[in-house]
């Protein structure tokens, strides 16, 4: 009782980081200032955590891995594990995450592998919701939002501000393009475009992110170019060359539609349509 008064007094000194007496840090921890870890957490070995993080009660933080400033860990979360794959052998590899992103309870997030890189790496202002998993070597944006067990294998690249539903399942080597809507139960197997929505097992092109655009304020004429090249798209009987070559020919084409056509030119494993 005497350890938590003192913890609890030592949080109102501005500044400090409240500890509370039943998490476990290891002393190769470095806590930055003004983190709050709660009853139970462990927070492993060669873990950096920024000014201003949470990790609640009973969740895990392994190492090697850093994390930015004011990042949040809910309960029985475990962040930072080794990969799940059979040919880890305990080499030391990463996890790293920016700034200001929310993982909610049992997300489990794990470090990369030597035949990947070596690294994991989540960026800024991420949201995943309860269940999520993030396999070795991926790597995330910012702005992301993954609702409830959506689940990336090994390897998979999400750019900013796409959009997972529940039950999504995205396989290894993908990549996610930048305010893309992976609709409920989606289950990925080729690379998803950029501005787009895709649903289905298998996921298959719907319609253009309207939304997304939206919230994003891409200009009117931008977004009638990404509608051309999404209605291009969902035609599969045009090979993909094609459309590059009729919409990289446009003069004025907009820089949003320039990266969605540079992102569905270099698809090694596919593209969904």
């Amino acid at each position: 009782m005497t350890d938590l008064i003192a913890n609890q007094r030592a949080a109102e000194a501005p500044g400090m980081s409240r500890i509370d007496a039943r998490a476990v840090v290891y002393p190769t921890t470095e806590v930055g200032p003004g983190c709050d870890i709660g009853p139970y957490a462990v927070v492993g070995p060669n873990v950096r955590l920024g000014a201003g993080c949470v990790i609640h009660a009973h969740a895990v933080v392994q190492g090697p891995a850093m994390l930015g400033q004011n990042n949040i860990v809910h309960s029985f979360a475990s962040i930072g594990g080794p990969p799940q794959d059979l040919r880890y052998r305990g080499e030391k590899t990463l996890l790293t995450i920016g700034d200001g992103n929310e993982f909610r309870e049992h997300v489990t997030i794990n470090r990369g592998t030597v035949h990947g890189g070596g690294i994991t790496a989540i960026g800024n202002d991420n949201l995943l919701m309860a269940y999520c998993h993030v396999a070795h070597d991926c790597s995330i944006g910012d702005r992301v939002i993954m609702a409830n067990h959506a689940t990336l294998a090994g390897h998979a690249v999400v750019q900013d501000f796409a959009v997972f539903g529940g039950m999504v399942a995205v396989g290894t080597f993908l990549r996610i393009g930048e305010s893309a809507m992976l609709a409920a139960g989606a289950m990925v197997e080729r690379d998803v475009p950029p501005f787009c929505i895709v649903s289905g097992d298998r996921a298959r092109l719907r319609a253009v992110n309207r939304v997304g655009l939206d919230r994003r304020g891409v200009q009117p004429a931008a977004r009638t170019q990404i509608r051309d090249i999404i209605k291009s798209l969902k035609d599969r009987g045009r090979p993909i060359s094609q459309i590059v070559q009729t919409f990289s020919a446009i003069d004025a084409l907009a820089p949003e539609s320039r990266r969605l056509i540079g992102f569905i030119e270099t698809a090694p494993r596919g593209l969904t349509r």
